[in-house]
This record gives structure tokens, C-alpha cells and sequence, in this order.
């Protein structure tokens, strides 16, 4: 029993909540869905209610409430939050475990073996296109499936020229099938199919090349390589938690110690995801009522941002919500104090103007929820802050380097009159995050300080990319070893982007041209001239000396070199000899394992968010942060919402691209849209759903700001950020037009 001057605290404890934060603290048993709008406080309600419910329920370690989000920072940050609660109310911090759905899955399956077809010795791969293990999984198909892949290789219009069919085989084998593999795999097993549920779907679509068919013959042979190799993905996490609790006894033992579940973020997971938890959080008794559920889902299907890499899809949080409101256990909180009241208005404007303006076809990005200012007596601190200026600042300056002009005049304003005033300028891409750093120092120098997030991020594919160029110094002549290794140098900008597939085909004729050979445009020339520096350095340099050689080369900043000096260490340790083919062993099980540490690799966020500084990062890193003054460039149209793009190269296959028609046809098979869609049909939706994603994008950009919000789009704008000096006219986002002509006072000169 709860003394006297427990209830108190708890009174007390509810009392700092606003409305629809309090919903989720009166919570006492049964599902319930709560729809967040940004900036309403979500964690911190979440907190309240846990630790509520910890001292209502006096749960133990026997018996606890399970709290899950979709990052390792948020997790800890509401571990803390919690924790504080507790104390607050003088608990002991206990009773409550907060993890990721995957760190979850991985306690559950790790704890019986013999269940999940897990073990410890198990080593997590997360394996993307260029992945040694897909691309081991499409030679394994090409070969056993040789008349499909010449359907592929003749594609349409295909004269039978050797040097064109060399140039598609070396496109299917490093780009098209690798995509279509990474998309399918993670999308089937996150959505519970097998490789025969996709075989069975592909009979029923007028498919020429057979899409499905083609993903769940990759899908099987991934599957053989994970059990070969003894790897797990994240996906291979929940099916085999999801396995543990298929058992009676297992699960009911699992039931009895879990209370109740609740998730944040709930509009990222994925179906089997969400089959965890409501197993979890189920009566043994009555596991299908939504009364004997114990289960709590935090979300805001507004800020799905993922889904167009990640299975997670807004419509299943969605039919969550729906589900809930019958039942009369839907909250809403639509209360959100981060932002100034100019800030809310335009968010709330772009939210109905692009769900009027049908830009998604027949998706609906958003789902109707007005954010709405707090009360004048909320009891949280700094609430709605006062606006700088007039709050919203809307600009069209004449070209990309103007804007980044701008942005530092204004930053040094305002850190001049707040010096302890956060700023943040956020951007679509890597590249334009690299082109506003640069360019803000061009301008500026070491006045401003800038942190430029994805290059500290960078540090963590130094392992892969001194894989990639060693494996291309060990067998030069390889077509996939020598295209990996001119990636690399046009990621790190060391060479001209161009199209790489054409030099890959005659390897010996690319990098040793004979005095017959046709001269080579100036960008190949260069490429050559890099290739055959690596390779001279190869001849002269010990093996122990060419991770730091290659550093050099590839011009890493001070944090990288740390990293790659540390990576030469661990190798110097782990061989024997210093050949090249033992260090080559040794860095790809690095790299497969992906445990390597990179120097000062923390993962707090705070370091996005110190006062007084400039960070610039990308929308998609901004979810869950904000700053006082948050400034978003770059508007135009071919970037939000852009459009999907089909590679030049991979255009013989049709105007659409593989791995999307079969996410498309994947989604909605499981979503029960039958009959599933034709090619055609399938990539229509896949731009529908880029579409609206990409508006969501923006919606969680523009909401991240608390004092000022400065859009522009520039008149003259870059082509590809690959080569922001080639400046072309650039027509600006649709949002962008609409919010000047709603807000007039807002436009800047």
C-alpha cells in the first residue's frame, strides 16, 4: 500500500505535466495509443507515467515495466529522466528496464539458445549494397539462375556489343542486384515473409523480369551465408526473440515478468517489431483484448522520417491509433512548447498545404494534427519562447554561396547578442553539410565556430575504406576491386565524379592504355593517375606502412588519422607477418564484425547542442534535437520532394528501378492491396511514398527550432553537390512559395 505522502508526490510529480502528457501519466492498465505533435514533451511524460506506475504497481526486478525507444541516446536519456522521477518520489532506481526493440529482441534470444538458433559467439553484421556478403549472395545467384540474368543483362534495346554488355554486367553485379538484395531482405524478414511468400507473390504480377522472384532467390542465399558464416542481422534479432516466444511455457514466463510495455517513437517500428512488444505486454490469460494488454505506444506518425530506408511504415502506428480510438483509448497531445508561436504556424501551415496540395498522389503525408501552444500557466519552464525577430525568416538569395553569406552573418549576429544561443543549420545531404562548412570558414575562419557532423561521423568507415583500397592493391585487375576503390576516391573527392562502370570493363586498358587506345577525357585521366600512384606506393611501401599512406591520400582530417593509426596497431597485433593477405584477413573480419572503435567515438548528442556554437547536420541526424536558431537551405524542388532517380547507367533495365518496384510490391502485399502492382504501378507508389517522406522531412526540420526559423532557396543552385560550382537556375521547393505568400511580413530582402 502507497502511504499518504507517496500520493502527495504523485500528485505533485503529475502536476508538472501539461495536458496530454497527463494522459499517459493516469494510465493505469490496457492499451493505449497517445499521437504526439513535435515538441510536446513525449520523453518526459513518458518518464512521469513510468516512474508513476513503477511506485503504483511497486514493481521489482521480478516484475517490470518495460520502457523501449529506437535509439541507444534516447534510451539513456530516458533511463535518466526516470530515474530522476523515482528519486524524486524517494524510490530506489529500480523496477523498469530501458533498452532498444533490438537490444530487447537480443536479451530475449541470447537468454535461451536452444529456442532462438542464437549464441553468443554469433557476430552482428549490418550489411549494406556494398557488402562483401551480398555480393557474394548475387555471384551465388547469377550463377545458379544464368537465363534470368540474361534477361536482366538484355534489358531493352540491346545490340549485342561487347563492350555494352560487359558495362551492364559489371551494373547488375555492383548496383543494380546488391540494391535490390539490401532493400528486399531487410524489408521481408522485418515484415515476417519468407523467400516463398515472395515467389508466391511474384506469380500473381505481369512482371517481365519477375522482380520478386529475382529478391527471394538473393533473400535465400543470404540467409545460407548468415548460417554459414555464423552471422545475425538486426532483423534476425526480433524473428529469433519472436521464436523464444512461440514456446507456451517460455512466453508465459516472460509475461509474468513484464508489467507493461512502453515504446517511444512508435511510429518507426516495423510489424514484427510491434508483434513483440504486444506478445510482451499481453495477459497469458486473455493475450488478444485490448483491456488485459498492458502496452503504451508513444508516437507521432507526422515525424516517420525512415521508411524509405527502413521497413518502418507510418500506416501500421496509424492503424494502431485507430484501433485504440474505437476502444476509446486514443490521446492526443498536441500541446508542444519548444517552439515560438511564429515557428508553430508555419509548421501547422505546411502540414494542411501539402496534404491539399496532392504533390504525394494518393498518399497522404500527414496525418491532421494542429500543433498548439501551451497554456499561459504551464507548469514546464520556457515554454513557447519569445521569437527572435518576427520568428520566421524567408529568403531567395541569389546563388548557394550567397546563402551560406548569409547564414554566417546572421549566426554571428545572433551568438554576438546571445553568446550562449545554440544554432544549427540543417541540410538534406552529406555534401551540402561538407559545402556549408567549407564555405562558412572561406568566409569566416576560426570567428565561427562550426561542427560539421557528418564529418566527425565519417571516422567510423575508415576500416572499410582502407579495405576497399588494399583489396584493390592486392588484385588490381579485379573490375569489382578497382570500381569499389574509384568510389571511395569520389566519395573523399580525390577524383572527378564520372561514370565508373565505363572504366571498369577493361581494367588493364584503364590503367595501362597502350599508344593505340582513344585519349581519355581529363576526369579519366586524373582517376588513372590516382589508381597508379596506389599502386606504385604498393611496390615501394611495407604492407604495415600503406594504412597510413592511404590516410594520407585520401586527405582525412585529424580524428581519422587517429582512427587509421589505432586500425594499424590492431592489425600489427593480430598478425604474424606483415603480408598483405594476412592483413587483409584480419581487416575484413573487422570490418564484417564492425566492433571496431573509432577514436573519440562519442555517442552522446550533446555535442550537437553546445551554446555558442554552429552545428551543421543533416534533418534526418536533427530528429529528436533542437536549437534556438535552426536554418534550412537549399530548398528547391529536385531536393524536397525531389524525385526517384534512376542511375543513367542502370536505364536499359526500364525508367524505374528495381529495388523500389519490389519495396513498393512488398508493402502492399502487406497491407492487403491486391492485386499487387505491375512495374509501372509499383514505381508510381514508390515516388508517391518519397514524395511524402520527404515533406515529413522538412516538417521535423522546420520543427526542431525554438527562437528563429531561416529558410531560403537560392535562385542558382548546383546540379549535383558533387560539383556545387556548376550553378544552374534551380525552381525552389513548393512549400517555399506557398509559406511567402501565407506569410508575407516573413519574407526578407
Amino acid at each position: 500500500m502507497l502511504t499518504g505522502s507517496t500520493n502527495a508526490s504523485l500528485d505533485q510529480l503529475r502536476d508538472t505535466l501539461r495536458p496530454g502528457q497527463r494522459e499517459i501519466a493516469l494510465w493505469t492498465s490496457g492499451a493505449l495509443a497517445v499521437s504526439a505533435v513535435p515538441g510536446a514533451g513525449k520523453s518526459t511524460g513518458m518518464a512521469v507515467a513510468a516512474a508513476i506506475a513503477i511506485a503504483q504497481q511497486q514493481l521489482h526486478a521480478r516484475r517490470q515495466l518495460v520502457v523501449v525507444t529506437f535509439t541507444r541516446s534516447a534510451a539513456a536519456n530516458l533511463k535518466t529522466k526516470i530515474r530522476a522521477n523515482l528519486k524524486a518520489l524517494g524510490l530506489p532506481p529500480g523496477g523498469f528496464v530501458v533498452q532498444t526493440l533490438h537490444g530487447l529482441a537480443w536479451s530475449i534470444a541470447r537468454a535461451h539458445p536452444a529456442l532462438s538458433g542464437l549464441n553468443p559467439d554469433n557476430v552482428l553484421v549490418t550489411p549494406n549494397q556494398n557488402h562483401r556478403l551480398l555480393r557474394t549472395c548475387v555471384e551465388q545467384w547469377i550463377s545458379a539462375n544464368a537465363r534470368h540474368y540474361q534477361t536482366l543483362l538484355e534489358g531493352r534495346q540491346f545490340d549485342g556489343e561487347e563492350t555494352e554488355r560487359l558495362r551492364r554486367q559489371s551494373v547488375l553485379r555492383t548496383e543494380v542486384l546488391p540494391a535490390l538484395a539490401t532493400t528486399v531482405i531487410h524489408e521481408a524478414k522485418s515484415s515476417g515473409l519468407l523467400p516463398g511468400d515472395l515467389r508466391s507473390q511474384s506469380n500473381d504480377i505481369d512482371d517481365p523480369y519477375s522482380v520478386l522472384t529475382i529478391a527471394a532467390g538473393l533473400y535465400e542465399f543470404y540467409q545460407t551465408q548468415l548460417r554459414f558464416r555464423n552471422l545475425i542481422d538486426y532483423d534476425e534479432m526480433i524473428l529469433a526473440a519472436l521464436r523464444v516466444l512461440d514456446d507456451p511455457q517460455v512466453r508465459q514466463s516472460w509475461q509474468q515478468q513484464v508489467f507493461a510495455v512502453f515504446e517511444d517513437e512508435a511510429q518507426d517500428s516495423s510489424p514484427l517489431q510491434t508483434r513483440l512488444l504486444e506478445i510482451l505486454a499481453a495477459d497469458p490469460a486473455d493475450p488478444t483484448s485490448y483491456d488485459r494488454i498492458n502496452l503504451v505506444r508513444v508516437g507521432d506518425p507526422n515525424q516517420a522520417i525512415n521508411s524509405t530506408f527502413t521497413p518502418a511504415d507510418p500506416i501500421f502506428f496509424r492503424e494502431f491509433c485507430e484501433a485504440c480510438r474505437t476502444q476509446n483509448r486514443l490521446a492526443t497531445m498536441t500541446q508542444a512548447g519548444r517552439s515560438s508561436r511564429p515557428i508553430i504556424e508555419a509548421a501547422n501551415f505546411v502540414l494542411q498545404w501539402v496534404n491539399q496540395s496532392n504533390l504525394a498522389g494518393t498518399e497522404q503525408p500527414f496525418r491532421v494534427q494542429t500543433i498548439r501552444p501551451v497554456a499561459s500557466n504551464d507548469p514546464q519552464p520556457n515554454a513557447n519562447p519569445v521569437p527572435e525577430g518576427q520568428g520566421l525568416e524567408l529568403y531567395t538569395p541569389e546563388d548557394v554561396y550567397q546563402t551560406v553569406e548569409h547564414i554566417g552573418q546572421r549566426v554571428l549576429q545572433l551568438l554576438k547578442q546571445h553568446p550562449d544561443g545554440r544554432a544549427a543549420v540543417l541540410v538534406r545531404t552529406n555534401d551540402q553539410g561538407r559545402f556549408v562548412a567549407k564555405e562558412l570558414y572561406r568566409w569566416y575562419g576560426d570567428t565561427l565556430p562550426v561542427y560539421e557532423v557528418g564529418q566527425r561521423d565519417r571516422q567510423s568507415h575508415v576500416p572499410a575504406e582502407m579495405l576497399t583500397l588494399l583489396q584493390f592493391l592486392d588484385r588490381p585487375h579485379s573490375p569489382d576491386y578497382l570500381k569499389a576503390a574509384l568510389t571511395v576516391l569520389v566519395t573523399r573527392k580525390r577524383i572527378p565524379t564520372q561514370d565508373l562502370n565505363a572504366l571498369v570493363s577493361f581494367p588493364e586498358q584503364f590503367l595501362y592504355p597502350g599508344p593505340l587506345d582513344p585519349v581519355q577525357p581529363e576526369a579519366v585521366v586524373e582517376a588513372r593517375r590516382y589508381c597508379n600512384s596506389l599502386l606504385n606506393a604498393r611496390l615501394q611501401l611495407p604492407p604495415a606502412q600503406l594504412i597510413p599512406f592511404l590516410a594520407l591520400t585520401l586527405d582525412y582530417e585529424q580524428t581519422e588519422l587517429a582512427t587509421a593509426d589505432k586500425l594499424t596497431e590492431r592489425l600489427a597485433q593480430q598478425t604474424e607477418n606483415n603480408a598483405l593477405s594476412a592483413i587483409l584477413g584480419i581487416l575484413s573480419e573487422i570490418v564484417a564484425s564492425e566492433q571496431f572503435e573509432p577514436v573519440d567515438a562519442d555517442d552522446t548528442e550533446e555535442r550537437y547542442t553546445r551554446p555558442g556554437q554552429l552545428t551543421v547536420i543533416t534533418m534526418h541526424k536533427a530528429k529528436g534535437l533542437d536549437w534556438d536558431y535552426v536554418f534550412i537551405p537549399f530548398l528547391h524542388e529536385q531536393t524536397i520532394p525531389g524525385s526517384q532517380w534512376v542511375p543513367p547507367q542502370a536505364q536499359f533495365l526500364g525508367d524505374f528501378t528495381l529495388a523500389e518496384v519490389a519495396r513498393a510490391q512488398i508493402r502492399a502485399s502487406l497491407h492487403s492491396q491486391f492485386p499487387l502492382p505491375s512495374l509501372a504501378s509499383a514505381w508510381e507508389r514508390a515516388k508517391n511514398l518519397k514524395t511524402a517522406e520527404e515533406f515529413r522531412l522538412l516538417y521535423v526540420a522546420m520543427t526542431r527550432a525554438k527562437r528563429l526559423l531561416w529558410l531560403s532557396a537560392a535562385r542558382k543552385a548546383p546540379f549535383t553537390w558533387n560539383k556545387p560550382e556548376n550553378l544552374q537556375d534551380r525552381e525552389p521547393c513548393p512549400v517555399l512559395p506557398a509559406l511567402m505568400e501565407r506569410f508575407p511580413t516573413s519574407v526578407m530582402t
